[in-house]
């Protein structure tokens, strides 16, 4: 077990990157919370990612040299292994084009019921409500509804009714609602000030005054996980929900969702998926999106660039957030140096055999030189304002127009000329825009304004940057090979999943939303409780050889969780009191921000990669892909003219060519040659070196790759499994040294 620092980024003075061992120094919280502030991208040891399992050296190794060197594919809930394996939508039955002209006719009559009843008149309801309500709210609500029965309106706001403290009166109101008025529904909001609410009306995204497409808002539908438009037409027979693999070359999830809507000409929401896959990657996921045919989607094989979908079939039900097992990942470390091959063999063989840290990664905390996990400080101690301020303020390493748009509203203060340039992701930044717009000062309102799967991300950030201090203490003082008194683990009786992991089961949905904010384990999991039973190892315990070091597991914070009864609970309570954070007790009344409303959860401290392959590869042109895709496998079974004539082929990503790296064909360096151009733009997009100023041309000595799979549960990291092989940060800004 050894803890350490990075591995110095220069390596023109070295041609091997080790590890050195440093003495171990007892566990203090030395700074203050103020001190963090400093605003700086993180590094691995300000998130607590201390230590290592093997003392075995490290060497060198470049991560992602090219997108194709990182390969994802989904585990579905089944454990089977997502593929992109047809292109082709299945072929429609002359049954089924009967039924659905068939819908087509009962759509005409149901349109023409529905017309009839508009004229109905709420005299009567409106003065009962009256009674309950008073006159104020009864003349805005008798306003609201001649509005939508008018139709006059195409764009009809809420209306929201007179401030109510009293909750038995406001549960007496959204009943009359629900007796009464039926086309409309209601909801709770905050009222002008901490001790109010008030409640909202609106109109019912199936209500029966919808005199045309554009009577109601498009975030009325936003009581649906999906966009429900044509409904009426949709054969009984088929699921509604119409399930694809996506394929996609360096975009992330929502960019790729984003352009297929945009063509099928569907809200973005319409789609749902398991979970978001990293951008500079290959990978294939589910996604499903409701009441579409596999033969549109088939269609824009076409004309879609570095994505494709394929694999349709029709299921009941939309995939959510977290419903995945995990991913299997192919990953190509280039560049490789060590002082032997058999140094890189032993490293390769003590993390299959071993296993990793399971620290949440650097992904976790953001790629910006603002931290989540102190932006979720500051929401957990009540401070709106500042919490708003770190998500708006410029930061460092943000593109120039980005950090310009920043930078004007911290001189100007104007709302709207801000919106207008700030860019569609900036998802936070545009919801807390907007409300302050609406409601200046109200920072705390702003801040909820950003959608909650959003703004949750900050919350369980810190819980993750107190699981790392943790995990680091743990492994310090009481080291990687058995269990000691005070331990956690789950029980042995417990039903358990090879690639089940307990993980914030607070984060909900959002479909909506950029999810480029996320980290890709972002998702909802199986809740603390009966499922996942936790015992407190005692002295008895530890006789038998019933647990094991990898049985150990760590709490993330909330209110259902227990901690060690050893030293290491000590850590998040001294942590987050540094902070001036309580695990115990809530410092402000809003409980989606308090560590005592959240359940928690639990982590396993080590994980072992499961079905483990690596192998050593040498290479001479730096632009040849090293591991086939799933796209590269398909290729192979069509002829090569329908492949060109069909795009199948990004232009950004060569194929892989053969076997034998060393054999590539002129006329395949030709065509290399001449895509160079367009990788390098996204190269210069993402701050990484071109490839030309890795090698002055497209061959070069002969070089050393690792290649390896493993599949890892959906809570855990691969880029920490990497970590523990090269002995050396996954900090993007140090990988960048190694191409320079």
């Amino acid at each position: 077990m050894w803890c350490g620092r990075s591995i110095p980024t220069s390596i023109a003075s070295l041609s091997v990157s080790v590890l050195k061992p440093c003495k171990l120094k007892p566990y203090s919280c030395n700074y203050t919370f103020a001190e963090t502030l400093t605003m700086k991208t993180p590094e691995e040891a300000d998130v607590g990612i201390f230590c290592y399992i093997s003392q075995l050296p490290g060497f060198r190794g470049v991560l992602k040299q090219r997108y194709s060197d990182f390969i994802v594919n989904e585990v579905d809930s089944d454990g089977n292994v997502v593929h992109l394996t047809s292109l082709d939508a299945p072929p429609e039955t002359l049954e089924n084009k009967e039924k659905e002209k068939e819908k087509e006719k009962e759509k005409g009559k149901k349109e023409k019921e529905t017309s009839d009843q508009n004229d109905k008149c709420y005299a009567a309801e409106i003065e009962l409500f009256r009674s309950l309500a008073g006159d104020s709210d009864a003349e805005s609500l008798k306003a609201y509804i001649d509005q939508t029965i008018s139709g006059g309106d195409s764009d009809i706001n809420p209306v929201t009714l007179s401030p109510d403290s009293d909750k038995a009166h406001r549960t007496a109101v959204h009943n009359f609602f629900k007796e009464h008025f039926k086309f409309l529904v209601t909801d709770t909001v905050d009222g002008p000030d901490s001790t109010s609410k008030c409640i909202r009306v609106r109109i019912s995204s199936g209500g029966q005054h919808n005199n045309g497409r554009n009577s109601r808002k498009r975030k009325d539908r936003s009581d649906k996980p999906f966009d429900s438009r044509g409904s009426n037409d949709w054969p009984e027979h088929v699921g509604k929900f119409l399930r694809f693999h996506l394929y996609k070359e360096n975009k992330d999830t929502q960019e790729a969702l984003g352009l297929i809507g945009k063509m099928l000409g569907i809200q973005q929401r319409s789609f749902g998926f398991a979970g978001t896959k990293d951008k500079r990657s290959v990978s294939t996921q589910r996604v499903t999106v409701f009441k579409q045919h596999a033969r549109r989607l088939a269609a824009l094989n076409d004309r879609l660039i570095g994505i494709k979908v394929g694999d349709f079939f029709h299921i009941g039900e939309g995939l959510l957030l977290g419903q995945l097992l995990g991913n299997r990942f192919t990953i190509t470390l280039r560049g490789v140096i060590a002082d032997s091959e058999d140094t890189i063999k032993a490293a390769a063989d003590a993390l299959g055999k071993k296993g990793f840290i399971n620290y949440f990664g650097l992904q976790r905390f953001g790629s910006g030189s603002v931290p989540t996990h102190l932006i979720g400080a500051a929401l957990l101690r009540g401070e709106w304002k500042t919490a708003a301020s770190m998500i708006l303020d410029p930061r460092e390493g943000e593109r120039e127009a980005i950090r310009k748009v920043r930078e004007f509203y911290k001189e100007n203060g104007d709302i709207e000329g801000t919106l207008r340039q700030l860019p569609r992701h900036l998802v936070a930044e545009k919801a807390i825009l907007q409300c302050l717009k609406k409601c200046p000062g109200n920072y705390l309102q702003a801040l909820k304004s950003i959608p909650r799967t959003l703004r949750m991300m900050y919350v369980h950030s810190y819980q993750s940057y107190l699981w790392n201090h943790a995990a680091s203490v743990r492994v310090q003082k009481h080291g990687i090979d058995q269990v000691v008194p005070g331990d956690l683990v789950y029980c042995k009786q417990a039903p358990t999943d090879t690639l089940t992991e307990a993980l914030n089961p607070e984060i909900e949905e959002d479909n909506e939303i950029d999810f480029s904010h996320i980290d890709e384990i972002s998702g909802p999991t199986p809740p603390v409780g009966k499922d996942t039973p936790v015992k407190i190892l005692n002295a008895e315990d530890l006789l038998g050889d019933g647990y094991k070091i990898d049985d150990v597991i760590l709490p993330l914070p909330g209110s259902r969780v227990l901690y060690p009864t050893n030293d290491i609970a000590e850590v998040y309570h001294d942590l987050a009191k540094k902070d001036g954070i309580s695990l115990t007790k809530c410092e402000h009344n809003i409980k989606e921000f308090s560590m005592t409303s959240m359940t928690g959860g639990y982590r396993r401290v080590f994980q072992k990669p499961i079905d483990f392959e690596w192998e050593l590869l040498h290479y001479t042109d730096i632009n040849v892909p090293l591991a086939e895709t799933d796209l590269d496998i398909i290729a192979k079974c069509r002829p090569s003219n329908i492949i060109e004539e069909e795009g199948l082929i990004d232009a950004d990503e060569p194929k892989v060519l053969s076997v034998s790296c060393e054999n590539s064909s002129e006329n395949a360096k030709k065509e290399i040659k001449s895509l160079e151009l367009n990788e390098a733009d996204d190269e210069k997009e993402l701050g990484l070196p071109e490839a030309n100023s890795i090698a002055s041309s497209d061959t070069q000595d002969s070089q050393m790759a690792l290649k390896f799979s493993f599949t890892l549960p959906a809570s855990c990291y691969a880029t920490m499994a990497i970590r523990e092989l090269l002995k050396t940060s996954t900090s993007v800004a140090f990988h960048k040294t190694l191409n320079q």
